[in-house]
């Protein structure tokens, strides 16, 4: 029972996070489940009513998240694991998407995310421990044609968590990066928001390819968010847990394309990026 962990996830309402809190609470864990509307993750209060903690929670609003914060520490007596896990996709060209299309994904997907681990760190400094895991995405690492702006998002994700895992890691607080990639929820239907400007000439570019590729695969992604809670279990119970876990063969593949591609460049073009020391004899004229 001493291994037992106390989870904080957002994002709950449905999809990848309400499965995690379903299969976490199943596990017999205590998790703070949150959503931007309590009544989605009611059934979760009232099958764990001595382990579930459930709060309304709009991640963009960051007063809200520093009161929730403190009642769930209060009401737990201290998270051990943070999943930041709430955030949505915007698909398009980058010329054809509005300032209103793809900031409300940035309020989600990076400054929510970053206010919530925020709110946490100076509780898990006292107690010199914790786990952040917060979630970007394979395209978080590898960027896709009209996923421009989502893209940005996760990057982000990942240099802030990368730069956070380096500013607590002598303070026993862990950070991991969640990488998935396709998985059977909601991201490629209704939740996947498209800019409503359109330009022909994209039709003929490789975002069309994407968008026929996201509507072809919606409802039957290789991967399974319960078993993805499985491996977050797993994870929290780690002594020296990844800084980054791709998730899916799809993911893994692609992640290690990017690294590959590169290299290659890196090689290919070494002479040139050493080129701008002082005492180079590379010759630029």
């Amino acid at each position: 029972m001493n291994d037992r962990k106390t989870w904080f996830i957002t994002g709950c309402d449905k999809g990848m996070g309400y499965a995690f809190a379903e299969v976490i609470l199943a596990d017999g864990d205590r998790v703070v489940v949150t959503a931007r509307d309590v009544a989605n993750i009611k059934p979760l209060l009232d099958q764990y009513p001595q382990t579930a903690f459930g709060y309304t929670l709009d991640i963009t609003n960051a007063a809200r998240i520093r009161e929730v914060v403190a009642d769930a520490e209060r009401a737990t007596g201290g998270v051990d694991v943070v999943v930041n896990n709430a955030g949505y996709g915007v698909l398009g060209p980058a010329e054809t998407t509005t300032p209103e299309e793809y900031r409300p994904m940035f309020e989600v997907n990076f400054f929510g995310m970053a206010e919530v681990t925020r709110a946490f760190l100076p509780y898990m400094r006292q107690r010199t421990r914790g786990h952040i895991m917060n979630t970007s995405s394979s395209g978080g690492f590898a960027a896709s044609p009209g996923f421009g702006f989502y893209a940005a998002s996760k990057f982000a994700v990942e240099g802030f968590s990368e730069s956070v895992s380096l500013d607590v890691a002598a303070l026993g607080i862990k950070v991991t990066i969640l990488e998935p990639g396709s998985f059977r929820t909601d991201f490629a239907g209704g939740s996947l928001v498209k800019p409503k400007a359109e330009i022909g000439d994209y039709a003929k570019t490789a975002v069309s390819s994407t968008l026929d590729r996201m509507t072809a695969r919606h409802g039957t992604q290789p991967n399974d968010p319960r078993r993805l809670a499985k491996v977050l279990i797993k994870l929290a119970r780690m002594e020296n847990p990844p800084l980054r876990m791709p998730l899916g063969q799809d993911a893994i593949d692609r992640l290690r394309q990017k690294l590959d591609s590169v290299s290659a460049e890196f090689d290919k073009y070494e002479d040139l990026c050493l080129a701008v020391a002082f005492d180079s004899d590379c010759k630029l004229d």
